[in-house]
């Protein structure tokens, strides 16, 4: 162990001081053990940021090398996860990086978090939840890439503005951050339907790759909250006091009268209340088939199914509205429009990311409004008359070739 440098368990593992080497040796070979007798279809490497080396080589890559070494042709995925966001991990080795698939994108659920509920305390309070903050995150992946960030006091994030938008990883939920609140509740329990849907639809259409979290494709009800049960009393009373006070840090749930009403990390009912009710698939049914929808339009859609860079643009349309445009040819042309807010008529619409391809028109191809998936009914647009967004919603729009000449303006 490295007595030196400590991380928030403690004293870190020994990888580049005196000695190393059998300790490197041991880890590195364990990865390539886990693909060779195994055949794990790759890794995901927790909190990175407190993997402290110094090598030439960082052992996070080392042990994905050796992993992909042990694969041979056979292809792994290799993410991390990296609070400080560090580009470094999926550049290739030629840019003097570790070769990683990908990596968690935190700034994206924070926003969504935001944009959802409406709570910005603690490491949520330097994102805004405004359309803004997607489209660059469509664009650019991280949201943060050096710029100040006022909960820390220092700049956040490292340069990746180069970076293909599939080496991001976004979420509404992951284990993380749904038990770092003090009810351990889904969040679309915190927030109304229609928002849900459409950020789902924003989630699972965008250009980064999606993850959903045990549960949440079938909108699981039961919490996820923080449960371990290791050591004698001592050590899970100290637990215990950790958890309590790292929820601290949000104002929410930082009194007494919260405090007392945590769930104890390791008494068994903790535990048993995150266990899933799988008969929630079929009760959920609305939920269900709209992630079934949007996963099956993501693959199967010309347009859709294909990630690349560069080949996205976006705009912001209204307060709590944006549209984000997926550029293709012979008119695959996508576009993805999300309201978070009030139904909105986009008058005027001096927006050109919104006008047809030549020679046609624009057609709805996906809705979350459709009875489907619990909306209000599907409501017909005629973005040549007019463009209307339904409340809460998310809409795909695909172009058709006009049938008819194109309306001519009335003189003035």
């Amino acid at each position: 162990m490295n007595r030196e440098r400590e991380n928030d368990w403690g004293e870190s593992i020994n990888f580049d001081g005196k000695n190393c080497g059998p300790v490197r040796e041991f880890f590195i070979t364990n990865g390539r053990y886990w693909i060779e007798e195994f055949h794990f279809d790759g890794f995901r490497f927790d909190a990175t940021q407190s993997i402290f080396d110094n090598s030439q080589e960082y052992i996070v890559g080392a042990i994905g090398r050796a992993a992909r070494e042990a694969a041979g042709k056979r292809p792994i995925l290799l993410f991390a996860e990296n609070e400080l966001q560090r580009a470094k991990l999926i550049r290739t080795r030629k840019q003097g990086g570790d070769d990683l698939d990908g990596v968690w994108n935190d700034d994206w659920h924070h926003a969504a978090t935001v944009a959802l509920t409406g709570r910005n305390e603690a490491y949520y309070s330097d994102y805004l939840g405004c359309p803004q903050e997607f489209i660059a995150a469509a664009k650019y992946g991280y949201l943060y890439q050096g710029q100040p960030y006022s909960w820390q006091e220092a700049p956040r994030g490292h340069p990746s503005l180069d970076l293909k938008p599939e080496a991001f990883v976004s979420f509404l939920e992951n284990h993380d951050q749904v038990s770092n609140s003090a009810t351990g509740n889904r969040l679309r329990l915190q927030t109304s339907p229609g928002r849900y849907r459409a950020m789902t639809a924003l989630l699972l259409l965008g250009p980064w790759t999606p993850l959903l979290f045990q549960g949440e494709e079938f909108g699981a009800s039961s919490p996820f909250l923080y449960f371990s049960e290791v050591g004698d009393e001592k050590l899970r009373e100290a637990v215990k006091k950790g958890r309590f006070e790292f929820l601290a840090q949000f104002p929410s749930a930082a009194s007494e009268d919260v405090q007392a009403t945590l769930a104890v990390p390791y008494e068994i009912e903790t535990f048993r209340r995150c266990k899933l009710d799988w008969s929630e698939r079929e009760k959920n049914g609305a939920l269900s088939n709209l992630h079934r929808d949007l996963i099956k339009l993501r693959r199967e859609d010309s347009r859709l199914c294909r990630q690349s860079k560069g080949g996205i643009d976006g705009a912001v349309l209204r307060s709590e509205s944006f549209v984000l445009r997926y550029f293709g040819e012979a008119n695959e042309d996508r576009l993805l429009v999300v309201n978070l807010g009030s139904r909105e008529e986009l008058t005027p619409v001096p927006e050109p990311l919104l006008a047809p391809p030549a020679d046609c028109t624009w057609e709805i191809l996906w809705t979350s409004e459709s009875r489907r998936y619990g909306g209000p009914g599907v409501v017909n647009i005629d973005p040549d008359e007019k463009w209307v967004l339904p409340a809460e919603s998310a809409l795909v729009f695909r172009p058709r070739r006009r049938t008819q000449p194109r309306k001519q303006p009335k003189r003035r």
